[in-house]
């Protein structure tokens, strides 16, 4: 279980926002890139039902299957505030992926409201260049800060159900299942077939 302490510390001291961030879809050879942001609170702790305990279960997107990551998106969508932006693979092109992370992050925090606060960001990069941000980061924070967990989660969710919606357009490639990532049938379809738009054509093996 991913403890909720260092979340409280930080309301504690005085701490107005704090948000969690993380992306999903950093390395797929096709698709976006997508961020989640997730504002803290600790009303969900105050419920009193047969499912308050949910939370317990958060942790990694990675780590759950895709039925948890559904059941818990919708705890988290119920009690929190939060965003999901998303970056085309056109723009992941044009200026990279680190800097298709940044405006995913800018479109996801432009979405929640606010104009500053404490990220909670996972990885050792900074995911905005802005000073009325603070950034603390953590290297493997979805695996430990709850918010970032959450953010990952959230992330995750909402970039699945674009690829499973890219594979009605596209279903040679099989997104529904890979996701974008590159599969040993996936590399074969484009071997076979060529990319199609969605493909990020500054990837290696679409790289030319």
């Amino acid at each position: 279980m991913i403890s909720l302490s260092l979340e409280k510390k930080l309301l504690k001291n005085g701490e107005a926002l704090v948000i969690g961030m993380d992306e999903a879809g950093r390395g797929p050879l096709a698709g976006p890139v997508a961020v989640g942001a997730v504002v803290f609170n600790l009303e969900f702790l105050k419920q009193k039902t047969p499912e308050t305990k949910w939370w317990r279960e958060v942790n990694d997107s990675k780590k759950l299957s895709a039925k948890q990551r559904e059941k818990l998106y919708k705890y988290i969508k119920q009690n929190f505030v939060f965003a999901v932006g998303m970056e085309s693979s056109k723009v992941i092109d044009k200026i990279g992926i680190n800097g298709a992370i940044e405006k995913a992050a800018k479109k996801a925090l432009k979405k929640i409201g606010t104009k500053s606060g404490l990220m909670l960001v996972d990885g050792v990069r900074p995911f905005i260049k802005d000073k009325d941000f603070n950034q603390r980061l953590f290297k493997r924070g979805d695996s430990l800060v709850f918010t970032i967990a959450c953010a990952s989660i959230m992330a995750k969710v909402e970039r699945d159900i674009f690829m499973k919606k890219s594979h009605r357009k596209w279903p040679s490639y099989n997104f529904t299942k890979n996701k974008g990532y590159g599969t040993a049938h996936h590399l074969k379809t484009i071997q076979e077939v060529g990319p199609c738009p969605l493909h990020r054509f500054s990837f290696a093996p679409l790289k030319q």
